[in-house]
């Protein structure tokens, strides 16, 4: 009779393409991949990989066998992993999805508190997010968008962020704050363009959103750096003369620490909801409002 794990051994050599990554994924040593992959083979009496010297090509009877066999193998992984958290562990495992700056900024500092209810954190942004949640690889996630065209999601608003120009705090702002109050918004746009911005990306996904509410066009801007990740973004403008747009959930910290302060508001409020999103089929009632009472508990953007 075959034996299962050949069938595992065979999609990761398949997916991964080598015998070194599969072994490190299935976590056993190459020569027993080799084997369990030898006998496999064996057992159906055809080759499944043609031996490359640094890749293993599936063959037509390999890509036949995958097809077969990969969904079953994928749902008996899934209700092995299930039957781990559910039944192994004594407080419920929730796989719960964030953006980083979320978590370190606001919430790691009191998961030990979650004494009935166990935690594996996933960062990643909203798209990210979203495809494992669809996919049932997150059970919950705080997202910073809607996705429009998923309709098997739930999303619960959390709460609203509002964006904001940050700069360093010894930054001279004298003349800047004279032609906001003149209410000169050619003349705050152009002071706006003539200076040096920090973005996440080159997209520029904060700046254009705080831009199109204020201006009503795109920005055109001298970026003197991208990073992609905001807390970083944060400790540098603390340390330089270079703006960045953030908000008052993401620069919360900075700002009550005085380490940033805020340039302008804007024209016009620019904000974002987050929402709360999950499966309402894959996930219990009283997981979804013990995550959601420990998020609002500990993330205050009353500033």
């Amino acid at each position: 009779m075959v034996n299962l794990e050949w069938y595992r051994t065979f999609k990761a050599i398949y997916q991964y393409g080598t015998l070194t990554r599969a072994s490190q994924e299935l976590m056993v040593s190459q020569p027993n991949v080799s084997i369990q992959l030898a006998s496999l083979e064996s057992y159906i009496g055809q080759a499944l990989f043609i031996r490359m010297p640094r890749k293993m090509v599936p063959t037509e009877y390999g890509k036949q066998l995958y097809t077969q066999i990969v969904e079953a193998i994928d749902n008996l992984e899934r209700v092995e992993a299930e039957f781990k958290r559910t039944v192994l562990n004594k407080a419920p495992s929730i796989r719960f999805g964030t953006p980083s700056e979320l978590f370190y900024d606001y919430l790691a500092e009191h998961i030990g508190e979650q004494k009935d209810l166990h935690l594996t954190v996933e960062y990643g942004l909203a798209d990210k997010l979203t495809e494992k949640l669809i996919s049932h690889d997150l059970d919950i996630a705080i997202i910073t968008r809607q996705s429009k065209s998923e309709d098997s999601l739930t999303y619960e608003p959390l709460f609203t962020e509002s964006f904001m120009i940050v700069c360093n705090t010894g930054t001279d702002t004298e003349a800047f704050d004279n032609l906001v109050g003149a209410n000169d918004l050619p003349a705050v746009e152009k002071w706006l363009k003539n200076q040096k911005w920090y973005a996440y990306d080159n997209n520029l996904p904060l700046i254009r959103r705080f831009w199109r509410e204020s201006f009503k066009k795109r920005p055109i801007l001298k970026l003197h750096a991208v990073i992609p990740d905001n807390d970083a973004i944060l400790k540098a403008v603390a340390n330089s003369d270079v703006l960045a747009v953030s908000s008052d959930l993401i620069a919360g910290k900075a700002l009550e620490q005085n380490k940033v302060k805020v340039l302008w508001k804007g024209a016009t409020a620019a904000t974002n909801t987050l929402y709360l999103a999950y499966n309402k089929d894959k996930i219990q009632p009283q997981y979804v409002e013990k995550i959601k009472l420990f998020i609002l508990k500990h993330i205050d953007i009353g500033l």
